[in-house]
């Protein structure tokens, strides 16, 4: 799952970096509302945490013309500024949900995994698909009730594969998600974690469609 927190304090942006990282996502971090303008509108994003008082832009001015231009990732908005006024006008705006600073990492986290399940069409954070189980808030997997130990970016790509159910995923969208700009983004690192999660989960879970993609069996 991709993240892109915009956050002009340091260390609010770190801490939401290692809080979210912690629970299976990829971070991406811009501090200023023009940067963020152009990263929300050129690349996708599972979850946007969105601060409204940001230099440059500000984050309403930028919600506004993300939807204007039809970006449709999920936004989270996070500011100091408490007035019902603001948070009607956010949400007006487009924003999906709305947290008041100062506020508890916990409940950003629970927040932020539900607005990603919502976007998936998934209400609960357990999900079930054929022989395999999949927990989002304690990131484990099972296989038939059988517990299988995976790594952050094997669960990563296996809990977007859920989330993603309906549909066949390209490589080049799970290597967005999956993988930093600064990382291998090329096809033969994305083969090299289907071989392991495959060898991990077992045969039929992880499905090809050549040329078109990855999926996971069972899904409904």
């Amino acid at each position: 799952m991709r993240a892109l927190i915009v956050e002009d304090d340091a260390r609010i942006a770190e801490d939401l970096t290692r809080a979210l990282s912690s629970s299976g996502f990829r971070v991406e971090h811009v501090a200023d509302g023009e940067a963020a303008w152009f990263q929300g509108g050129t690349q996708a994003y599972d979850l946007i945490v969105l601060d409204l008082g940001l230099p440059k832009l500000d984050g309403l001015s930028v919600l506004k013309r993300w939807r204007a231009e039809g970006v449709t990732s999920p936004v989270l908005i996070l500011t100091a500024r408490g007035a019902w006024t603001e948070r009607v006008e956010g949400i007006d705006a487009g924003a999906d949900d709305y947290l008041p600073k100062p506020f508890r990492m916990e409940e950003l986290l629970a927040r932020a995994r539900a607005l990603v399940r919502r976007t998936g069409g998934q209400a609960s954070s357990q999900q079930a698909i054929g022989k395999l189980s999949i927990d989002l808030n304690r990131m484990t997997i099972a296989v038939e009730g059988v517990p299988v130990s995976v790594t952050p970016l094997e669960f990563r790509l296996i809990a977007y594969l859920a989330l993603h159910r309906d549909r066949v995923l390209p490589p080049t969208e799970l290597l967005d998600h999956l993988y930093g700009d600064e990382d291998s983004r090329d096809t033969n690192a994305l083969e090299a974690i289907i071989v392991r999660v495959r060898r991990k989960l077992g045969p039929g879970i992880v499905g090809t469609r050549r040329g078109f993609g990855y999926f996971l069996e069972g899904a409904a």
